[in-house]
């Protein structure tokens, strides 16, 4: 089995080795090919504006001076050759729960391999800021990472679909196990928008997420995360709502 291996953190990230590792075992054909430098927050963008670079750093190993997307995909057409069986994204430090995934580079770079019809899995560890008493943040991570790989490896396979993983902020022994479960959605007010003034005097600002302070709702990441489980959820890149189509079209319809 041929492995691609990505993330939005950058080539030098530490949570892109635990995936390496995660990759090497269950092939010896992994290779991999991130941004150069951190892209959290870059979503399904692609560089149009100026060249990307690519980077050679050892055999089977790239960057590019891009976001997930192009790394990804200049991976796939420029640095591989042979399409690869699966796409590993990750494992981002930091949750990818609920309409967070709309932001996501690590998500994204899963999107982009769902788009050239290849299996693709996104995985992110969900962390505090201060360092968990079991030292290893990625811990859980690390250990539920093949398990949780394991049986999407010979699930059908269905275009332009994807599956999203988060670990809990937990030692392995004390995560209960792994739910498969829908999108949540957070409470969209949470966001916020600081103001400061550089030495210069001239205004900047920083984008911020406050404290989550609903409850979850029942069947989402959010609650699985919440409870203690590996959270695994089926995306898709169809977005339209095919609900509204028909009664939309009577709107139109004569127009």
């Amino acid at each position: 089995m041929r492995i691609l291996v990505t993330n939005d953190d950058g080539i030098h990230a530490p949570g892109i080795e635990v995936l390496e590792a995660i990759a090497h075992e269950l092939s010896d054909d992994v290779w991999v090919c991130a941004p150069s430098d951190n892209q959290t927050g870059a979503g399904h963008s692609l560089t149009l504006s100026m060249p990307v670079r690519l980077r050679k750093h050892g055999e089977r190993r790239f960057s590019v001076t891009g976001t997930p997307t192009d790394a990804v995909s200049i991976g796939l057409k420029q640095a591989m050759g042979d399409e690869p069986d699966l796409i590993l994204s990750g494992v981002n430090a930091g949750a990818n729960l609920g309409d967070d995934i709309t932001y996501s580079g690590t998500v994204s770079a899963a999107m982009e391999g769902a788009l050239a019809g290849i299996r693709s899995i996104a995985m992110s560890q969900v962390m505090k800021q201060e360092r968990p008493e079991w030292g290893d943040r990625f811990a859980a991570a690390r250990t539920w990472g093949p398990r949780v790989i394991a049986p999407l490896l010979d699930a059908p396979f269905v275009d332009r679909t994807l599956v999203s993983v988060n670990f809990p902020c937990l030692a392995p022994e004390e995560v209960r196990g792994m739910r498969v479960v829908r999108q949540g959605f957070h409470d969209y007010s949470r966001g916020s928008v600081v103001e400061g003034r550089d030495p210069r005097g001239q205004r900047y600002y920083w984008f911020g997420l406050d404290a989550i302070e609903h409850t979850p709702d029942h069947g989402t990441d959010l609650e699985a995360i919440a409870e203690g489980f590996v959270s695994v959820t089926p995306l898709q890149l169809d977005l339209t709502h095919h609900a509204s189509l028909a009664g939309l079209a009577e709107r139109f319809s004569g127009r």
